[in-house]
C-alpha cells in the first residue's frame, strides 16, 4: 500500500510505496537524539517526493544513513546502507504519515537502552543491543 506524508514545515512531501503495516520504535541514543524520543518508523519499498530540494541526509552509523528536512528539522528516513541482506532497507518516520490507520505496533529496538522514564503498553518482540549488533557485524558493517 502507498501512502502519503509531509514533513512539519510540507517541504518535503512523499509518497512512501510498498508500505509495511508494522510499526517498530528504537530506543538507542542515536533515535533518541535524532527524534527527541523513540524512532517510530514504517519499512517502506521506496520514497518519492514532490521536491527533495529540502532533503537533507547524514551517515548515521557504518551502516545506515538518516534522512531530514533541511527547513524545520523533521526526520524522515532510516536507512541501512551497508551492504548485504538489508541493504537498501527504508524506515520512513510514522508521525510524518497522513493516514496511520490499519498500522499495528510491532517491534522494539535496543530495548536494553530504552531510558527508564517511559515504557509502551502491550507486548511485542523487544530486540537488545548486542543482538542489533550481531545482524550487523554478521553483514560486515
Amino acid at each position: 500500500m502507498d501512502r502519503t506524508g509531509k514533513c512539519l514545515c510540507g517541504a518535503l512531501a512523499l509518497t512512501a510505496h510498498d508500505v509495511d503495516d508494522k510499526v517498530a520504535a528504537c530506543h538507542c541514543g542515536m533515535c533518541l537524539r535524532w527524534a527527541g524520543g523513540p524512532w517510530m518508523g514504517v519499512t517502506v519499498g521506496s520514497i518519492d517526493f514532490e521536491d527533495d530540494s529540502a532533503l537533507g541526509v547524514v551517515a548515521s552509523s557504518a551502516w545506515a544513513e538518516r534522512g531530514f528536512c533541511t527547513k524545520c528539522g523533521s526526520s524522515v528516513f532510516y536507512r541501512v546502507t551497508a551492504e548485504g541482506t538489508f541493504e537498501g532497507l527504508t524506515s520512513v518516520s510514522f508521525g510524518l504519515l497522513d493516514d496511520k490507520s490499519g498500522l499495528s505496533f510491532d517491534k522494539e529496538w535496543f530495548i536494553d537502552r530504552k531510558p527508564e522514564c517511559y515504557a509502551f503498553a502491550g507486548e511485542r518482540p523487544q530486540v537488545t543491543e548486542a543482538e542489533v549488533l550481531s545482524i550487523f557485524t554478521d553483514l560486515g558493517a
